[in-house]
């Protein structure tokens, strides 16, 4: 495909089915995960995932600093006439050695530090030695989950978005079965979910390294020559996706706490359900976002401007689509989550409704939220990332998430991702815009 000369809506489309199959796959393994468990173990099962939540967020958000950093700059130095393919690749290398790093320091801060980590993401006596359960397999591969979202970024960037997806869905596929047999067959409960997804990551890793003994790689390692600075490029580029991920993590353990302290077991329970259907819609966003980056960066190193808005309007109606979707799924059947997700009690099928509704309209604003942190980043435009990014992740979702139930009630922590999506919609459209209107007179300069 070429990105720079081709027709731009078959390409963004072709790329989009790509990414939303590895978006599909990814949210299936935290899915899947807690449908088999909370139909094993019950509510306990599903509140305990809630709890491991957390950790997958942080986990995926170092991939995606690392991946999604790296490959913008590298696409959009390909676009540019004078390209070099020595500098992008030390771009790679340069990515691949920050990955090394940051898996290790997970690695090693989940190996020793398991029960307080655990316990700080709103774990009690109860669920605690469920959580560590899952986590037993899982642990033994941690690095591979952060080396799949890496390597998954810089192959849509090399011309190879159906190889991550095929990667994906390799050990999507496996985990969905491999789940019902450990789980079930084998008896294994909590543990075999655990396993079966252990198992599907090292899957996807071997797929996804396929490509560097094919034809078409152009990507290489090559010592990079003032590694700490393009580490800080990288850095600066691939925050605001890195944020979004890990502000998911951030705003579970906030909403757990307040949760237990306000509403008990039982909300935390139906919680859990929520975090992955959010999930699932957060990855359809990035599937948008991903989608568009490739085709936009190359084409932002070329200034061929109108490429990139007409990409911009393809990427605006996926998100549309996706918002409406969920939006009216959410508030039409909020039971089928509670059903997917565990064998209810009473008490949960009568307080779920009211709460997944009202949590549930912030997807009409998410998909949007998300896409434009990787619009602004393929457009260098870091700034008005990271202030979408560390808004909707922290400073005005955990705001409203620690004030609304003082000040409103309980019940009011439920509203408090519909408001803060609403308000950071205003900023982002409003940056969108402007930026849009700005194409043609921007240095592409890096």
């Amino acid at each position: 495909m070429d990105l720079l000369h081709g027709a731009v809506r078959p390409i963004y489309f072709k790329y989009l089915s790509a990414a939303f199959g590895s978006a599909l796959i990814t949210s299936v393994y935290s899915i899947v995960d807690m449908a088999m468990v909370g139909q094993y173990q019950g509510p306990d099962g599903t509140a305990a995932l809630a709890v491991v939540a957390p950790i997958w967020n942080i986990i995926y958000s170092l991939g995606l600093l690392t991946g999604i950093g790296g490959s913008v700059i590298l696409s959009t130095a390909r676009g540019q006439a004078s390209r070099n393919r020595e500098r992008e690749n030390e771009y790679f290398t340069a990515a691949v050695i920050g990955a090394v790093f940051l898996s290790l320091l997970t690695w090693i801060a989940i190996l020793f530090f398991e029960t307080p980590v655990l316990t700080f993401f709103g774990a009690d006596e109860g669920l605690l030695p469920l959580a560590r359960l899952y986590l037993k397999p899982v642990k033994a591969v941690l690095p591979l989950f952060l080396f799949n979202q890496m390597l998954a970024a810089f192959l849509r960037n090399d011309n190879a978005p159906g190889l991550a997806t095929a990667a994906v869905l390799a050990g999507g596929v496996f985990n969905i079965f491999g789940d019902y047999f450990f789980v079930f067959v084998m008896d294994l409960g909590i543990y075999g979910a655990g396993l079966a997804t252990a198992i599907g990551s090292g899957i996807s890793f071997a797929v996804l390294l396929t490509h560097f003994i094919s034809k078409r790689n152009t990507l290489a390692l090559r010592r990079p020559e003032a590694l700490l600075l393009k580490l800080q490029n990288i850095a600066v580029t691939g925050f605001a996706t890195f944020f979004i991920d890990v502000a998911m993590g951030i705003l579970t353990v906030l909403f757990n706490r307040q949760i237990m302290k306000y509403l008990g077991t039982d909300a935390l329970a139906v919680y859990g359900p929520i975090v992955n259907v959010s999930t699932f819609v957060q990855c359809c966003a990035y599937s948008v976002g991903q989608a568009a980056q490739p085709i936009i960066s190359v084409n932002f190193g070329a200034g061929k401007w109108s490429r990139i808005r007409e990409t911009l309007r393809c990427a605006l109606c996926a998100t549309a689509v996706f918002a409406v979707f969920w939006t009216a799924l959410s508030l039409l059947a909020p039971q089928l989550y509670i059903y997917i997700f565990m064998k209810p009690t009473a008490s949960i099928l009568e307080i779920a409704p009211a709460i997944i509704r009202r949590y549930s309209i912030s997807f009409l604003l998410l998909p949007l939220n998300i896409f434009s942190t990787y619009y602004f980043q393929s457009l260098m435009k870091p700034k008005a990332a990271f202030v979408v990014s560390v808004s909707r992740g922290l400073l005005v979702s955990g705001a409203l998430i620690l004030l609304l139930p003082v000040v409103a009630g309980a019940d009011a922590v439920w509203l408090a991702m519909p408001v803060t999506e609403l308000l950071v919609a205003v900023y982002a459209g409003n940056r969108m815009i402007r930026y849009t209107r700005e194409l043609g007179t921007e240095s592409t300069a890096l």
